[in-house]
């Protein structure tokens, strides 16, 4: 990087974004840049330098560029560059007329990474004077917090984001993950530490899921057991089977009140027994204790749903994955439900730690942390909204269970299982409604169209 010229990493983020802003008007069916009217809202810092060098190229092909000054301090070479082009540019936007007119997209430059939450009040009101015009922010929306997508205050809600190098912790997690819109990702060429929070992606996920051995056989595989379920709710029961009988595992065993059920639905699942994981809490109403405690005492990995997750006091010395969603998070940790919404990532680690567990916090973009300090937070971007359906988590959790059973370590059984089922509800889904037994139907498919494992894969 040392031997890159002055400025070079500005101009190819400039060049990205000015592409990104013509495609984005393209897809809005107003054609290229020429002709139409642009407002740069720029601050101090390099994304306002972004968002001028990028105006004055998009001023060369004929756009009506103008850029509103926020800051005294407004990077020269921009703003000289946007000049030449044939922008204009305006450091007193509040009294003058150029305030006022029918933009087609504005670029928000106003605050970079390295910013803090909120907006100041001038661009509050420069924000206020162009309602319902789409936003392209540079790199994040300004105002939200870019290291633990938290937000504070005001802040910008973009269509489009368009990032530079590598996603930020504010685009993958909500409630910023939200304010971004699209997010584009624009390589420029930059040298990335190992990332606090990462994403699995398709290539990943393959190389997690278990594939059988030339000479494997059904114990080889892994044995997977639920202990769920329970009169009240026999559902849960044939759900979180369902989960978990999708092949991953060799075998699926199933203790409870709905055995006659499960047998029916699944005729190859098999009683009770010895098993390399097992999932309990899904349904179990009263019977969550005690379920929780036999899993407990066989010392195998765990994954802890729903009712179970009540009995817990603190670590359980096994490995354990955790799948609540706010609420039951709320509940188990004695804090405000509002607050885990606002703050996922702060809780995830909290409880990841005080449970030295790993623990998957379920949401839109669902949350997953190590109890270990040093081991990346995944956060999961498949699914679709019509997954907010009852009994999605009992599939998640058979799911997790399986993988766990087939020997992927609890961080990459509940991320790869997040991954698989969110993928399977959106194939599912096909836009429209779905229900929890489509998802856990749909599994085996999208496994089947997971890129050819890496070759590198160890």
């Amino acid at each position: 990087m040392a031997s890159l010229p002055e400025g070079a990493l500005m101009q190819r983020a400039a060049a990205g974004l000015a592409y990104a802003v013509v495609g984005h008007l393209r897809g809005r069916g107003l054609g290229g840049a020429y002709g139409k009217r642009i407002v740069l809202l720029v601050g101090s810092g390099d994304n306002g330098g972004d968002a001028l060098y990028a105006g004055a190229l998009l001023a060369r092909r004929g756009a009506r560029v103008e850029a509103w000054l926020l800051s005294d301090r407004a990077h020269a070479g921009g703003v000289a560059a946007l000049k030449a082009a044939g922008g204009t540019v305006s450091s007193d936007v509040f009294s003058t007329s150029s305030t006022t007119g029918a933009f087609d997209v504005v670029v928000d430059g106003i605050v970079g990474i390295g910013g803090k939450p909120g907006l100041r009040p001038d661009a509050e009101r420069a924000l206020a004077l162009l309602p319902g015009i789409p936003v392209v922010s540079v790199d994040t929306p300004s105002g939200v917090c870019v290291d633990t997508g938290e937000v504070d205050g005001a802040h910008v809600t973009a269509d489009l984001t368009v990032t530079f190098g590598t996603h930020k912790p504010c685009h993958l997690l909500d409630p910023a993950a939200s304010a971004c819109g699209t997010v584009q990702l624009v390589d420029i060429g930059l040298r990335l530490p190992r990332p606090a929070i990462e994403s699995l992606e398709a290539a990943d996920v393959a190389d997690l899921v278990p594939r059988p051995a030339p000479d494997g056989h059904k114990y080889s595989r892994g044995v997977v057991g639920l202990r769920v379920g329970s009169a009240t709710y026999p559902g849960a029961a044939l759900l979180a089977v369902s989960g978990a009988n999708t092949g991953l595992a060799g075998m699926v065993r199933y203790v409870g009140t709905a055995s006659e059920w499960v047998k029916r639905h699944n005729p190859e699942v098999v009683g009770d027994g010895q098993a390399q994981a097992w999932v309990v809490g899904s349904g179990s109403a009263d019977g969550a204790n005690s379920a929780l405690a036999f899993a407990r005492a066989s010392g195998v990995p765990l994954v802890i749903d729903a009712d179970s997750l009540r009995a817990l006091n603190g670590p359980l010395g096994v490995p354990a994955i955790l799948t609540p969603h706010a609420g039951e998070l709320a509940a188990l940790i004695r804090e405000d439900r509002g607050e885990i919404e606002a703050r996922p990532l702060h809780y995830a680690r909290l409880a990841a730690k005080r449970f030295d567990a790993v623990v998957l916090l379920k949401g839109r973009r669902t949350t997953i942390a190590s109890p270990d300090p040093g081991t990346p937070v995944r956060v999961n971007t498949t699914g679709t909204s019509w997954l907010a359906t009852a009994g999605s988590g009992d599939v998640l959790g058979g799911l997790i269970g399986s993988l766990l059973a087939a020997g992927l370590a609890p961080i990459d059984a509940a991320s790869a299982g997040a991954w698989l089922h969110g993928a399977a509800a959106s194939l599912a889904s096909a836009g429209g409604p779905v229900t929890a037994s489509g998802v856990a139907a749909a599994i085996p498919a999208v496994i089947r169209s997971l890129p050819a494992v890496s070759p590198l894969r160890n």
